[in-house]
């Protein structure tokens, strides 16, 4: 099953003559999208959901390999630190306005800095110093340094209408007054919690939408999604629960698609406060924090059971994890391995750090983003009280989960990245460097990790043309951060859709959930 999985190949479990194509669609979605402003927080339900409506200037397939989006041509100019751009010129927004270069400066400028955004897109653009129109349709990108991947970085961000979104909130994008933008759907109402609805774009650009009226609807129960789909309610679901895809296999009215993805789930350690709120004596008193010290943290990595959680925890489907992001993606570093688990040689490295007696910890996680992260979060504190870590668990409801998390409300906590970019950087960048904001690093270093020789490598390769040679750096640069164990990677989820009998979708590793990759079975 494994090899299948890494080729992201769907697995089908029954074909039927198709039916004609239905003019409407409806998704149930495992996580609910926190808003339709397409920069208000780099969380792919948002991300996915928007795409829908907004598009960026180059586009990402199944594979994350770049292709024509907004803009049909693109690279650097004979100035190393120029990046130009052209523009397509038979694109128009939803309200008929056409499609420019000021569109292009507007969003470049607004994206990295959405009020209260638990996670903005500011690493994807701020190398970006200058943008200069030349024309309507042509527009440059200036940088102080080489950006040698300037075309990734953009094809995680959505350009939005300057007409309609200056001086708009993200409220306004989520009553639709704001939410105009070029993609082969256009907004037709938000009610959070319960259901966005889009409408097919007539004059879309692209190839002409599949469907005329498209229904997302936050489903966050498992149960529930799979009850929808086999009741014929819903068309399509995402997270179909990894104890429910043996039935669904034999249904003759469903079928099942799996693909690795590049979501990394993780555990995240403040390893920079001298006191760190969620965790104490076992007495209840205050204690200098042990994340501090990397023997801790290695030891809590030794100690989980990767195998046992693949296993048990996610029947089989997932990957375990040492790094990042799987084989195969740019900047995965070929010399490092699956942690062992070592139980007994944790017990050792907590006493050579002075907790021999342990301490008390609570922990932290959503509930419901990530496919079995409730179960995921209970099994690894079971394997960390086995050392003598009285060890807690408390989930908490993804809408106000990760704006605690970034608030720094916890010591330890589940988290998962999926790299946008498709490429190492992406996360070394975001999880793992020193916290400058400003300067897009470490925008969502949740445990304020910082090592100046990780930093020094991951922006030496942000700035290397040469592919080969920022291959290795980024290797290099996520050797270290594992070496001295800045997060604990936990596995590598892989991803499970249904859908209908008659309908077909096309797995993508960047795990969005997109109608546009959903068609009737030839």
């Amino acid at each position: 099953m494994q090899s299948r999985l890494l080729m992201a190949t769907a697995f089908v479990v029954s074909f039927a003559a198709a039916p004609a194509a239905a003019e409407d669609l409806t998704i149930a979605l495992a996580a609910e999208p926190t808003s339709v402003d397409p920069h208000y927080h780099n969380l792919t339900p948002n991300n996915a959901l928007t795409r829908h409506i907004f598009e960026p200037l180059i586009k990402q397939d199944e594979n994350q390999s770049l292709e024509p989006g907004l803009a049909t041509e693109w690279g650097v100019t004979d100035d190393p630190l120029v990046w130009e751009f052209k523009l397509r010129e038979d694109v128009t927004f939803h309200d008929g306005t056409p499609f420019t270069a000021e569109d292009v400066a507007f969003t470049i400028e607004r994206a990295p800095d959405v009020p209260n955004s638990p996670s903005s897109f500011s690493l994807y653009i701020n190398d970006i110093a200058e943008v200069e129109i030349v024309d309507e349709h042509t527009v440059r990108f200036h940088t102080e340094e080489p950006v040698p991947l300037m075309a990734n970085n953009l094809s995680t961000v959505a350009i939005i209408s300057k007409k309609h979104a200056e001086g708009a909130s993200t409220e306004d994008f989520n009553s639709g007054e704001a939410a105009v933008g070029t993609g082969p759907y256009q907004f037709v109402s938000y009610t959070p919690g319960e259901e966005v609805e889009m409408a097919a774009y007539d004059d879309y650009w692209g190839d002409e939408p599949q469907w005329d009226n498209v229904t997302f609807r936050p489903v966050t129960s498992a149960s529930a999604r799979v009850a929808g789909l086999l009741s014929g309610d819903i068309d399509v679901i995402e997270g179909v629960p990894t104890n429910d895809v043996a039935s669904l296999e034999e249904d003759e009215d469903v079928s099942i698609w799996q693909g690795i993805s590049n979501r990394v789930i993780y555990i995240h350690l403040d390893s920079d406060r001298e006191v760190t709120p969620q965790i104490t004596a076992k007495d209840g008193s205050e204690i200098e924090n042990p994340l501090r010290d990397t023997k801790v943290r290695k030891a809590l990595s030794i100690a989980i059971d990767r195998e046992s959680i693949v296993e048990d925890v996610m029947e089989g489907i997932a990957i375990p994890a040492g790094q990042l992001l799987p084989e195969g993606f740019f900047g995965v570093s070929e010399d490092i391995e699956v942690p062992e688990y070592q139980p007994e040689r944790a017990q050792e490295l907590l006493a050579e750090a002075g907790y021999e007696d342990g301490f008390r910890m609570t922990v932290h996680g959503p509930a419901g983003r990530y496919i079995n992260d409730e179960q995921v979060l209970q099994a690894v504190a079971q394997m960390w009280s086995r050392l003598g870590i009285e060890t807690e668990v408390e989930t908490i409801p993804v809408s106000v989960y990760f704006g605690r998390a970034s608030d720094l409300e916890f010591s330890v906590m589940l988290v998962g990245w999926g790299a946008g970019s498709g490429e190492a950087s992406s996360p070394l960048r975001a999880l793992l460097a020193t916290y400058e904001p400003d300067a897009g690093f470490g925008a969502t270093n949740r445990g304020r990790y910082s090592n100046e020789e990780m930093d020094a490598l991951l922006k030496k390769a942000l700035v290397t043309v040469d592919d080969e040679k920022r291959d290795e750096l980024l290797a290099q640069a996520t050797e270290v951060a594992m070496e001295d164990v800045g997060l604990i990677p936990v596995h590598f989820q892989v991803n499970t859709w249904g859908t209908r009998d008659g309908l077909e979708y096309i797995p993508r590793t960047d795990e969005y959930t997109l109608a546009t990759s959903v068609r009737p079975v030839d």
